[in-house]
């Protein structure tokens, strides 16, 4: 459920009409609705109740940043209690600078530079995910040469297929995440011994925008095992962290799992782990609660096709459907009743600027405006300034009230950045 409904014939965001959002802050503008990001935040933690309940901890939920870093965004879930998954130095700093406290960050990524390791150890971060053999070494290393002691988890890759877009699967034995299962009795011996890491037990992801259970319980099962045989060996296990992946319905047809359902699984799963969990879901979060408002440039007829209705929104504001090939649903702000078949386009040139091919939608026209639905992630996150087009501005609504919590960034701002060398005069 989100907060975007149809009231007197026109969409509003809460109790915000969209249109007086367009008129006052102009389009494309990103969306985001308070009350929905609320409430997901709230329906996500009571599906995991029968984790907590079952291992006698409060799972720790930390926000994949990468899904949508807005510092507004972040403060919403701060207040829920989240903390944050991030896969940078600057998603670090943004989830700070947010209010999740730094016990409650997670550092996940397969590329931490030194620097990034370095910040991690001087906020005092609760968990470094260690990717590789090389970066528990280096972070050991650093850990010590500081004075402090790393808490660690190893990520293991499980080798299972997601059943998600080749692009955002992350634990199959070809992606570049983790340390194959093969080898992570192996690392983990290695690296548990080091000076200035304390690294208590592993994590996995396997892929975003899942539909299905079962790759997951798949993952969790081998997580399982390489628990108890790291036991076995003599370590000490006290945390996992399960990663992210729930998927959100994009289009009518599809039915990703609840919370609820996932909880239950996650229950069943982990039964007699021992172990502290953590979470890091985005998307499921997120998704629903943004839209990308848009205003129609021209509708253009096509040759025997049907016509090109060409949008102020391009795939540097959306990039999704252009990398993915990604369905977000496209809907009037103020809908006829009628409808007509259409490409959806946006005006950057290049043909992969393109939202929709031979989509049904509502009939519109010049100056009409339209949303992107589920775009409260991986939308702005994702932007580029491509063709100078500078950057969308960003929207939250609450209640009655709206206010801008990003400014749109202008391409002369952009230009004011570069320079041309002296050697050029």
């Amino acid at each position: 459920m989100d907060h975007f409904q149809i009231r007197g014939g026109v969409l509003n965001a809460e109790d915000v009409p969209l249109p007086r959002i367009a008129e006052e802050v102009g389009t494309p503008v990103y969306v985001y609705s308070r009350a929905t990001l609320e409430r997901h935040a709230r329906v996500f933690r009571a599906g995991l109740a029968p984790v907590a309940e079952q291992s006698g901890h409060e799972p720790l939920i930390a926000f994949a940043v990468k899904s949508n870093p807005n510092l507004a965004v972040l403060k919403v879930l701060a207040n829920e209690g989240y903390g944050a998954d991030v896969v940078s130095g600057g998603e670090l700093t943004r989830a700070l600078a947010a209010g999740m406290p730094a016990e409650k960050i997670v550092f996940s990524g397969v590329g931490k530079t030194r620097a990034e390791l370095e910040l991690g150890l001087e906020k005092q971060i609760g968990q470094f995910n260690i990717e590789s053999r090389e970066e528990g070494c280096e972070l050991a290393e650093l850990a010590a040469k500081l004075g402090r002691t790393a808490q660690a988890t190893l990520r293991i890759n499980p080798d299972v297929d997601a059943k998600t877009h080749e692009k955002i699967s992350t634990g199959k034995a070809e992606n570049k995440f983790g340390i194959p299962l093969v080898h992570a009795l192996e690392v983990f011996d290695e690296l548990a011994h080091l000076e200035g890491l304390n690294l208590r037990g592993v994590a996995v992801h396997i892929g975003s925008q899942l539909l299905d259970l079962e790759p997951l319980e798949s993952a969790f099962a081998k997580v399982g095992q390489l628990v108890a045989d790291l036991r076995q060996a003599g370590h000490k296990i006290t945390h996992v962290d399960l990663g992210g992946g729930l998927g959100v319905p994009y289009k009518a047809g599809e039915n990703p799992p609840s919370p609820s359902d996932y909880g239950s699984m996650v229950a069943r799963a982990t039964d007699g782990w021992g172990v502290h969990l953590a979470f890091e879901p985005g998307r499921v979060i997120a998704g629903n609660a943004g839209v990308l408002l848009t205003r129609v440039i021209r509708v253009k007829r096509g040759g025997n096709g049907p016509p090109f209705v060409i949008v102020d929104a391009a795939m540097n504001d959306l990039a999704r459907p252009a990398l993915y090939g990604a369905w977000h649903d496209f809907d009037a702000v103020e809908p006829s009743g009628e409808s007509m078949t259409a490409n959806i386009v946006g005006p950057i040139c290049e043909t992969g600027d393109t939202f929709a091919r031979d989509r049904e939608c509502d009939a519109l026209q010049s100056g009409d405006l339209a949303v992107f639905r589920t775009a409260g992630a991986y939308g702005a996150t994702m932007a580029s300034s491509y063709n100078s087009r500078g950057f969308v501005a960003e929207v939250m609504v609450s209640g009655s009230q709206y206010a801008v919590v990003a400014d749109r960034i202008a391409a002369a701002a952009i230009m004011d950045a570069e320079r041309v060398p002296d050697f050029l005069s």
